[in-house]
């Protein structure tokens, strides 16, 4: 009898070790997992990918759920998602700000601090006098009272729509033609292509900057609600409980300049996204250094640098 509680005893013992064990691999696998969310537009697409190449360099597991901005955002809310790349501000501001508010969110750093997103003009039309979107009326048949926008529903779109609602500008008697991104893309480059006037909506980063000479229109009544700036908005919880992940997506800052010549290759020379962030990383370790400064490896084992360089290459 007493050896079978005896043996009884032990095996109770050796359950609770390896259920202890397995809680511990379960802890110590999510602290070495990062899970992002993104808009499928290029640039937070090759943006992630540039995160998620690193991140798995030194040790971690990454996954990526594509999906809308506002449904990727609720994911980082939830919990469900660690970290999204691609808030912009001051234009996602009304959905933005209340997840913020509530703690449910935080925006850890301008990861491109110098973005634009608001009308613009050809560098010819530029130069023929319209310098703002205050100057657009005057030359309202040139334009054929077209402003060209994107998809349905789009911030942008909004903002333009409101300002020819309200006569803004002198806007009363304007369209606003949506369409896709391609789409819009497509009619702006056969207007240049034959220096006709067309307006249009426009951002940084993108490739649009690269391949055309464009100009960004003054907005004195700051219809855009002033300069833009792209967030990465991470879930509190994760932030707390991950401080060396954090620090390196918080340290993740990237030049509208750079991000652009992603979206270039990506979204205009169509290679893929995995190729041109490992080919940029290896390119560029002076700047990989920095956003991994103070970083260690996941399992804490070493430099994140050193590890990176040596997974990656180059």
């Amino acid at each position: 009898m007493i050896r079978v509680i005896k043996h009884y005893l032990l095996s109770l013992v050796a359950t609770a070790v390896l259920v202890s064990a397995s809680a511990s691999a379960m802890a110590a696998d999510a602290s070495q997992r990062v899970k992002f969310a993104s808009a499928p537009w290029p640039g937070v697409t090759v943006k992630t990918t540039v995160a998620q190449t690193i991140l798995e360099a030194i040790g971690y597991d990454t996954n990526l759920m594509n999906a809308s901005w506002t449904i990727a955002l609720q994911g980082v809310a939830r919990g469900n998602i660690d970290a999204d790349l691609g808030i912009w501000m001051p234009t996602q501001k009304s959905t933005v700000e209340p997840l913020v508010q509530s703690g449910r969110i935080d925006l850890l750093v301008k990861n491109v601090p110098d973005a634009r997103y608001d009308l613009v003009v050809p560098a010819y039309v530029w130069n023929a006098g319209v310098h703002s979107i205050a100057d657009l009326q005057a030359h309202a048949d040139k334009f054929d009272h077209r402003i060209y926008g994107i998809e349905a529903g789009n911030d942008g779109n909004e903002i333009v729509q409101k300002a020819i609602d309200a006569n803004t500008y002198g806007l009363s008697d304007w369209r606003l033609r949506a369409s896709s991104t391609a789409a819009m893309l497509a009619e702006a480059g056969r207007a240049i292509d034959k220096k006709q006037w067309i307006v249009f909506l426009g951002w940084k980063p993108h490739w649009m900057n690269i391949r055309y000479d464009l100009k960004y229109l003054e907005d004195p009544k700051q219809i855009w609600g002033g300069g833009s700036s792209v967030w990465t908005a991470i879930n509190p919880a994760y932030a707390k409980a991950n401080p060396n992940a954090t620090r390196f997506l918080k340290q993740m800052v990237v030049p509208s300049k750079i991000q652009s010549q992603w979206i270039y290759a990506y979204g205009y020379k169509k290679q893929s996204a995995d190729t041109v962030a490992t080919t940029w990383i290896k390119n560029h370790w002076d700047t990989v250094g920095h956003w991994l400064d103070g970083v260690t490896t996941a399992d804490g084992s070493g430099p994140a640098l050193a590890a990176a360089k040596q997974a990656i290459g180059g």
